[in-house]
């Protein structure tokens, strides 16, 4: 998978590395609003899936957990009713990298193999800057629960 072609943002956040890590993990305070989450990702090895009504659904695994550092999560499956390979996620990765810098946190976002030859780029990408740049960052500067609405 081309990381340096995949979908990537980035935001800084006056939160520690530590407390940016648990939210990431905390899925269903941030990516979208119970039932939309089934499962966990506090640990290596968990699974959880995501779903948007009936347009799309995901299930992932975590891979690795670096505190302060690092989250990925592995699609194992997926959905997109909205484009024609309805399972372009699978096999991608969700990466979340963590660094300190000064009295802030950088977060680098990065859904690896998430390419602008996919169907579904454009729509996605939009997707993840709403929850990442938008939920996941408001979680962390208010401490409150952000997660979009699901259908």
């Amino acid at each position: 998978m081309d990381r340096n072609r995949s979908f990537c943002t980035v935001f800084s956040v006056d939160q520690s590395p530590e407390k940016v890590f648990a939210a990431i993990n905390d899925v269903g305070a941030w990516w979208t609003a119970e039932p939309g989450i089934e499962g966990k990702a506090t640990k290596v090895g968990d699974e959880f899936t995501y779903r948007y009504g009936d347009v799309h659904d995901s299930r992932q695994k975590v891979t690795e957990l670096v505190p302060g550092k690092k989250v990925v999560w592995q699609v194992l499956d997926a959905r997109l009713d909205f484009t024609k390979n309805k399972a372009e996620w699978k096999g991608t990765q969700i990466v979340f990298d963590l660094e300190k810098k000064g009295d802030k946190t950088e977060v680098r976002f990065t859904h690896v193999g998430l390419v602008p030859e996919f169907e579904c780029f454009d729509a996605c990408s939009n997707g993840w800057s709403t929850y990442v740049n938008g939920s996941l960052q408001a979680y962390l500067m208010s401490g409150k629960r952000q997660p979009s609405p699901t259908w």
